[in-house]
C-alpha cells in the first residue's frame, strides 16, 4: 500500500510516499480503509521532532504521519465485537493515518451515522473532539461565561465558537485578517478582534469593561501566551492547547499570582478521550449537532495523498480557513 512516512526529523520535504506492506489487526484492532486522513498541527510537531521526548505522543523512527482518519472497516481482529466488515468509522489519535490502511485499536473507532458525510466524520475527530473537550471539560462553559478563542477562522476555532455559543457562553476571537473575521462572525463570535491592527489584550479589556474573561483558549502559543494570561479575570483559565507559533517553554508561577490568581493548563486530547465511552458521548455530540443543523464544518481544502508535504507547507503558513484534509 502507499503511506506517508518520514525516516528523520525535519521539514516538509522530509515526508516521502512510500511503498508499504499492508497491516493485519492484531487482537482487539480492526484495519481501516482510509477515505481521508486530516491534516494537524499534532502532524507538525510530530513531523518536527517537537514531540521527539512525548510520552502520550511517541514518534519513533521512521514513522507514518497522520493521527485522525474516516473510511470503512476491511478487517477485524480477534475478540472485537460490535463491529463488522464495511462498517463506516472515524478515529483520532492512532498515529499512521496517512495511508490506505491503518490498524487501530477497535474501541478508538466510532461508528459515523449514514447522514454524516465521511470528509465531515474525519473532520469531527480530532478537531471536533478538540473543540468538545474544551467547551465541556477543560473548563466547562455555561451562560454567563466569557471566552477568548484565538484563531477563531481556523479549524478549530469555528468549532470552538460555535460550542462555546450552544453552550450560552460569550465569545471573543482574534484573526488576522478582515476576511477571516467575517468567518469567525459567521460562525457566531460576538466580536472580533484583528490581531495585527490592535492589541489584543487590550481590546479583550474594553469589551469586558476591565473585568477580562473567564477562559483564554491558545492554540497560538509562544506569540500570544503573555497576553492571554494577561487577559483573564481573578481565577480564570488559559488552556494553552497547541503552538502555531512555537511551543510554550514556560511559564512563571508568579505571574500567573500576577494576572489575578489565574490558572494555567496544556492539556493532550488523548487524557480526555481516554475511554470507549468517552469518545463515543463526545461524538455523537458532534454528529448529532451537525446532523441536526446546529454545527457547520468547514473543510478548506483537500489534498492527494501524495502532496502531503504541500499540505504541511500550507497549514505552517497560516492559510487555513478549515480543516484539511488528504483524499486517500
Amino acid at each position: 500500500m502507499k503511506a506517508i512516512a518520514i525516516t528523520r526529523f525535519g521539514g516538509p520535504e522530509n515526508l516521502e510516499l512510500m511503498d508499504m506492506p499492508k497491516p493485519t489487526p492484531a487482537a482487539g484492532e480492526a484495519v481501516v480503509k482510509i477515505e481521508y486522513a486530516g491534516i494537524n498541527f499534532i502532524d507538525i510537531y510530530m513531523r518536527s521532532g517537537k514531540y521527539a521526548r512525548s510520552n502520550t505522543y511517541q514518534t519513533p523512527l521512521p514513522m507514518t504521519i497522520g493521527m485522525e482518519a474516516g473510511g470503512t472497516l476491511a478487517a477485524l481482529g480477534e475478540g472485537v465485537t460490535g463491529l463488522k466488515v464495511g462498517d463506516r468509522v472515524a478515529y483520532c489519535i492512532v498515529r499512521g493515518s496517512y495511508a490506505a490502511f491503518a490498524a487501530v485499536p477497535a474501541w478508538r473507532l466510532v461508528k459515523v451515522p449514514q447522514e454524516v458525510p465521511m470528509p465531515i466524520a474525519t473532520t469531527l475527530m480530532l478537531q471536533g473532539l478538540t473543540a468538545h473537550y474544551l467547551t465541556h471539560s477543560a473548563f466547562s462553559l455555561a451562560s454567563g461565561n466569557s471566552c477568548l478563542v484565538h484563531a477563531g477562522a481556523g479549524g478549530v476555532g469555528q468549532l470552538l465558537i460555535q460550542l462555546a455559543k450552544l453552550r450560552g457562553a460569550t465569545v471573543l476571537a482574534t484573526v488576522g485578517s478582515e476576511e477571516k473575521a467575517e468567518l469567525a462572525r459567521h460562525r457566531g463570535a460576538d466580536h472580533v478582534i484583528l490581531y495585527r491592527q490592535v492589541d489584543f489584550r487590550e481590546e479583550v479589556m474594553k469589551i469586558t469593561g476591565g473585568r477580562g474573561v473567564d477562559v483564554v483558549y491558545d492554540a497560538v502559543g509562544k506569540d500570544t501566551i503573555d497576553k492571554s494570561i494577561r487577559s483573564l479575570g481573578k481565577r480564570g483559565l488559559c488552556v494553552n492547547y497547541g503552538g502555531a507559533s512555537g511551543l510554550v517553554e514556560s511559564i512563571s508561577p508568579l505571574e500567573l499570582g500576577e494576572a489575578g490568581s489565574v490558572f494555567f493548563t496544556r492539556p493532550h486530547l488523548a487524557d480526555y478521550i481516554a475511554t470507549a465511552a468517552e469518545i463515543g458521548a463526545r461524538a455523537n455530540d458532534l454528529f448529532a449537532w451537525f446532523a441536526a443543523g446546529r454545527l457547520d464544518v468547514t473543510i478548506d481544502r483537500e489534498f492527494p495523498l501524495a502532496d502531503a508535504a504541500e499540505a504541511h507547507r500550507y497549514i505552517e503558513a497560516g492559510k487555513t480557513r478549515g480543516k484539511l484534509l488528504l483524499q486517500v
